[in-house]
């Protein structure tokens, strides 16, 4: 018997940061249609406007509290790009490690404090044997913390809590569902390395804090950074703060592959029909801007992230990718509420772009959206009008294609473990391995990049930054510029028009933008929706299965979208007294 398909709605979708909807239609236990609409409004990009181009990283950074100093590098790029501005190789570094420090916090903290409970029944663990959990811990793991003694303390402290009945942010949970598959042995082990998490990720920031003073939003872009480093090292006088960059990168390195990519697919084994393409695939076309070169960013053979475009998951081609070519990048606005000069539809290149918002739609709360007109706060865009996936999953998938680096190896040698083929990386399973992946390249990314900054000052290679080009009397009268970074989410463009000293206009087009984007004027769905089509839903008012594959993506709304006061058209001001 055919039924007739029931809409779903999520709203808000927790663990993420910022405000997401997600509308699906299923009929039969499967996902027909899907609709993913940000449900706050973008603005940041009217707040830089008319400002001296030399400062708007600092409002640019602010789009996030979670992305930090990405948006900042990415507006700072975008400005010396406009001006013709290279840094010294040694700042390239210093920017290579702080966007290599924002990545492995985000990747740790995602997997254990936003993924890993769609995969991970936790009250279940109340219910292991700690001497097990052990066993397992050990059999993948040299982590020291493996001791029977030790899991057994995590379980009673678990047991604590639930007896309280004051579970938090966890009372609504969806425990028991069938959707579960781990033991509750390794349920225990996943939750105790939750909490070895939570201590974790807050080492590794300081690292931010050391260049740049503080985190979230450190500053070290322009004017030098906050730390002076002792570079006297010929007398065995090494830098205290220094020596602690070191420890926290070992620590760093250690946890990911004693923790995090052992608990990975220790959980993966369990879950790979997840694995299958028609669970959580979707577009199978992939962006990536590349980054991390080994010497200037302008150098794009130098990436250790490979730049190009996979469509339809070709992996023997690779197209490039011109974020300055009016032809490739653009932003429609068909379903989104916003406006270009007065008309509602077609798409721009991010010079020409607008953030005008022109909302006529129904107010919250409502019951569905009108997925036929506009129904979003996120623009779509396209590249050559083709939606695609950026993030990990692309950042590896155009890695392996072009057989660069270390990627072909830790690719094959986790599938082989896990027993599945390549196209399994298509997948919601596929796409929360890459994240693990890229942690792993990342991580020996960041050693590399230090120990390259110490042989440098050991070696007195005190380059200087000829600042000439910073003085706006050396400026055009008119310039272009675009800023481009892999962030812990996937491609980050930020593009700058200068006029007359003046940032005459500015557009982000962040990640989750791509990712989350509506429909766009051919009807083409992005990234969220395309891999929530034919997803299984055992409990309609229980759609883990939704959470988990929307999450494998990371969302970060934030950045996606901005508030402002439709009535009085300007944003909120807060006055510290």
């Amino acid at each position: 018997m055919i039924r007739m398909s029931k809409r779903v709605v999520v709203d808000p979708v927790t663990r993420i940061e910022g405000h997401l909807r997600i509308e699906a239609d299923v009929q039969n236990g499967k996902i027909t249609d899907a609709f993913s609409s940000g449900t706050a409004i973008r603005g940041i990009e009217l707040v830089v406007k008319d400002r001296d181009p030399r400062d708007v990283w600092a409002y640019a950074q602010r789009i996030c509290g979670v992305c930090t100093t990405t948006h900042a590098l990415a507006s700072i790029r975008s400005v010396e790009d406009a001006l013709g501005i290279h840094v010294p190789p040694n700042a390239n570094l210093i920017r290579n490690m702080m966007n290599e420090t924002v990545i492995l916090h985000d990747h740790v903290v995602h997997f254990y404090h936003l993924h890993a409970f769609d995969w991970v029944d936790a009250l279940s663990i109340l219910k292991a044997d700690p001497n097990e959990t052990s066993r397992i811990a050990q059999s993948i793991s040299p982590w020291p913390n493996s001791s029977p003694g030790y899991f057994k303390s995590v379980q009673q402290k678990i047991q604590k809590v639930a007896d309280s009945g004051q579970l938090g942010i966890f009372a609504n949970g969806y425990w028991g569902h069938s959707a579960y598959k781990l033991p509750p042995e390794v349920n225990l082990l996943a939750v105790a390395h939750y909490l070895e998490a939570l201590d974790w990720q807050k080492e590794i920031v300081k690292i931010h804090t050391i260049f740049g003073g503080k985190n979230p939003h450190p500053h070290y872009l322009v004017g030098g950074m906050a730390t002076p480093l002792d570079i006297n090292m010929d007398n065995g006088i090494h830098s205290e703060k220094l020596d602690l960059i070191d420890q926290l990168i070992s620590q760093a390195n250690d946890f990911i592959n004693q923790v995090y990519l052992p608990d990975l697919l220790a959980i993966g084994s369990y879950y790979t029909d997840w694995g299958s393409s028609e669970i959580g695939g979707g577009l199978n076309n992939y962006l990536v801007y590349g980054d991390f070169s080994t010497k200037d960013i302008r150098d794009t053979k130098l990436y250790r992230a490979p730049r190009g475009i996979i469509l339809g998951g070709n992996m023997n081609e690779i197209l490039d990718v011109d974020p300055r070519d009016p032809n490739q990048v653009s932003e429609q606005i068909d379903h989104s509420w916003y406006t270009y000069g007065g008309s509602g539809t077609g798409g721009r290149h991010p010079w020409k772009g607008e953030t005008a918002m022109n909302y006529t739609g129904p107010q919250p709360p409502y019951q569905n959206l009108n997925t036929n007109e506009k129904y979003s706060w996120i623009k779509s865009p396209r590249w050559k009008d083709h939606p695609m996936e950026t993030g990990p999953l692309a950042r590896i998938m155009v890695g392996y294609a072009a057989d660069k680096g270390d990627y072909r190896a830790i690719v094959n040698d986790t599938l082989k473990k896990l027993g599945l083929p390549l196209a399994a990386m298509h997948s919601a399973l596929g796409r929360t391995v890459a994240r693990g992946l890229d942690a792993q390249m990342i991580v020996g990314w960041l050693r590399d990049d230090f120990n390259t900054l110490i042989g440098n000052l050991k070696n007195g290679d005190l380059t200087t930054f000829d600042n000439s080009k910073w003085e706006p009397s050396t400026w055009p009268a008119h310039a272009f510029g675009v800023g481009t970074v892999e962030a812990p989410r996937g491609a980050l463009g930020h593009w700058i028009e200068i006029e007359n000293g003046k940032t005459k206009n500015y557009q982000a087009v962040v990640p989750t933008t791509w990712n989350a984007s509506p429909r766009d004027n051919n009807g083409g769905i992005g990234a969220y929706e395309s891999s929530l089509k034919n997803v299984p839903v055992a409990d309609m008012n229980q759609p883990l299965e939704i959470l988990r594959v929307v999450h494998s993506f990371d969302p970060c709304l934030a950045c996606a979208v901005h508030l402002t006061d439709l009535e009085n058209s300007q944003l909120t001001s807060v006055q510290v007294e």
